[in-house]
């Protein structure tokens, strides 16, 4: 008699990692692009999404969702009213390359109201999806130039975590826009939110 055939000795199921599925469902092409090529004030966010062991993850998608360089919303819930976005759209998908890098072209954002009449730093709410995961991770990137209104961010300046890790919720500066490398685990794990 197998293992496999004795109800009360069953043999274990082999593991599976759950998905990814978005990899030809999910991207298009202009995914990567929350404004055309040539846009004026356009930078680019990029960088690598890593596991806990420093290794690229080859199969992720990153998306994100930003206010516009005034700070406005193409929503109702935008506490000023809706604004008419032009070729802006807000939104970026972009799944990651074989190095696990990723890049998006956007233009900064505005800073946007807080709770309490408080001011937000300009940021970009960035959502990743990877094999594994039953849900999406959820961050912010803050733009590591904004030192002042990083400071004043109702956010950024009270999570109760030391400046290492909110340090991994800023953007470098780099030659034509902002680097922000994401780590899912491990000793330099990027700050997630419990949306």
């Amino acid at each position: 008699m197998s293992i496999g055939s004795d109800p009360r000795r069953l043999a274990p199921t082999p593991s599976q990692t759950v998905g990814p599925y978005f990899g030809f469902a999910l991207p298009w092409p202009q995914g990567p692009f929350v404004v055309p090529e040539g846009t004026a004030g356009a930078i680019r966010i990029g960088g690598r999404i890593l596991d806990g062991e420093g290794r690229p993850v080859p199969d992720a998608m990153v998306e994100t969702w930003q206010a516009d360089a005034e700070g406005r919303f193409a929503h109702p819930d935008d506490p000023r009213g809706a604004v008419e976005w032009g070729e802006f759209r807000g939104f970026a998908r972009c799944p990651v390359d074989a190095e696990g890098l990723y890049s998006i072209l956007t233009l900064k954002p505005g800073p946007v109201p807080g709770p309490g009449e408080t001011i937000q730093a300009p940021h970009v709410a960035m959502s990743i999806f990877a094999r594994g995961l039953l849900q999406r991770l959820v961050t912010r990137v803050y733009f590591g130039d904004e030192e002042e209104r990083n400071a004043e961010d109702p956010v950024l300046s009270t999570l109760p975590f030391g400046p290492d890790v909110r340090s991994t919720l800023i953007a470098d500066p780099v030659d034509g826009g902002y680097r922000f490398d994401v780590r899912l685990q491990g000793d330099d794990e990027t700050l997630f939110f419990a949306i």
